[in-house]
């Protein structure tokens, strides 16, 4: 026997019943999507690594520690595992023209790869849903897609998730605050760790990110991004204040927030929970007005956020949030095997119909007997069973049995017209 092959570590396999939680949530963004006016856009999983060195920031801890990079054996070119979600699009979008004709407002879903220690709600395969509006300089749409998340809790039935806002201002301003800030860091410079002393003149606001409690108070006591803003940044804030408040979205303006990408400017906010631990961020994003240009693409503004799937599931479970329950409309119970031609056509033109149905099919032991395949009909949650008995088939028809109505009487119908009796059991699985 050969030995078993096993998924690589941090790379989950999603099964049954499990798989049916991720494709109600799915179906539960792309509904929000259409209210909203959003397209989807699927790009390549693996991107050149140039993509994320020059977008992401070259001194980010996804490039420096996280990514899963390697060489084209074929050509030497540089590869990597998208990270992300943002840089991609942002590719896609110069290297398709897509805003000759105007702004894009967009979507995507799929799997993102961290080399990074696998936890709970954090995984080495991990799962995003994402959007980026690319083309609108407003607080307006800051506003719109920070609500957009707010709409996907309240559709999924989540509470206890709360609003962090703050403002990156713009490069100059980051500029004068990076001057402040290393000075700061140097006159304390013993009370840095090691990754702080090597952050420090490369990237000092990711200092401000640590979770080393020796360098908290030093940290809080830092110069603060807020106090460099000027008017015009300030006031795009203020934009932004003013439409949460407008539809009563509480936040808190939070100014050690600086998420972990370089693209970032002006807005940036996080979703975080105290019910996932130290993995408190569900949702995060914010304002890359730079990154288009920065991508090869004529300047135009852009904001988005990036949400984690597995990190949202495990919420709604610590939530006791459970999703509606997958079954078929109708179990098919054959007890014949010289019935199932005739069954498979009839479920054929039920499913043709809309209605969803599960047959019973014979294993190695044979087709199993009455009662067994109504025990599986009961277990599969479907709401009908239609017995494709011998009696029935010599008569042209099939029995109809509810399965959770005890009151309700079976009834036999005609084999030759199942359209029309086959739309009134989708109705009454649709009430049920």
């Amino acid at each position: 026997m050969s030995e078993q092959v096993k998924a690589v570590k941090g790379m989950n396999d999603i099964l049954p019943p499990e798989s049916a939680r991720w494709e109600w949530f799915e179906h539960t963004v792309r509904a929000l999507m259409r209210r909203y006016g959003y397209l989807g856009i699927r790009t390549p999983i693996v991107e050149p690594t140039p993509l994320f060195v020059r977008g992401l920031g070259e001194v980010t801890d996804i490039v420096e520690k996280e990514m899963y990079s390697f060489v084209d054996k074929l050509n030497g070119d540089p590869l990597t595992l998208r990270p992300e979600g943002t840089a991609g699009v942002v590719r896609a979008v110069v290297e398709h023209s897509m805003l000759y004709e105007g702004p894009k407002r967009l979507y995507y879903m799929g799997p993102m790869y961290r080399h990074e220690r696998p936890q709970k709600g954090r995984y080495r395969q991990f799962h995003q849903v994402g959007v980026e509006a690319l083309g609108f300089p407003g607080p307006d749409v800051d506003a719109e897609v920070i609500l957009m998340v707010r709409s996907l809790f309240r559709d999924l039935g989540l509470a206890d998730v709360r609003l962090e806002l703050n403002s990156l201002g713009q490069p100059e301003e980051r500029k004068a605050h990076r001057a402040a800030l290393i000075a700061h860091f140097e006159a304390s410079i013993e009370v840095l760790d090691d990754e702080a002393k090597r952050r420090l003149h490369s990237n000092p606001l990711r200092i401000l990110d640590t979770k080393n409690p020796a360098m908290q108070a030093l940290v809080e006591a830092a110069p603060k991004l807020m106090d460099f803003l000027g008017e015009t940044s300030l006031a795009h804030l203020r934009g932004v204040q003013a439409a949460l408040d407008a539809v009563g979205q509480p936040y808190s303006i939070n100014t050690r927030l600086v998420r972990g990408m370089d693209y970032y400017n002006l807005t940036v906010f996080e979703w975080v929970t105290d019910r996932l631990g130290a993995q408190g961020t569900v949702c995060g994003g914010g304002r890359y007005d730079g990154l288009v240009e920065q991508l090869g693409g004529k300047p135009a503004p852009g904001i988005g956020w990036g949400l984690g799937v597995e990190r949202v599931l495990a919420l709604l479970e610590e939530s006791g949030v459970t999703p509606p329950a997958v079954a078929p409309d109708v179990y098919a119970v054959v007890p014949d095997v010289a019935a199932v031609a005739v069954a498979t056509a009839t479920v054929e033109a039920l499913r043709q119909a809309g209605v969803s149905v599960l047959m019973h099919a014979a294993t190695k032991d044979g087709q199993g007997s009455f009662k067994s395949q109504f025990k599986k009909a009961d277990a599969s949650g479907a709401r009908f069973a239609l017995v494709f008995g011998a009696d029935e088939l010599a008569a042209g028809e099939v029995t109809v049995k509810s399965l959770r109505d005890a009151q309700a009487s079976q009834q036999r119908q005609p084999l030759a017209s199942v359209a029309a009796w086959g739309s009134s059991l989708l109705a009454s699985s649709t009430n049920a």
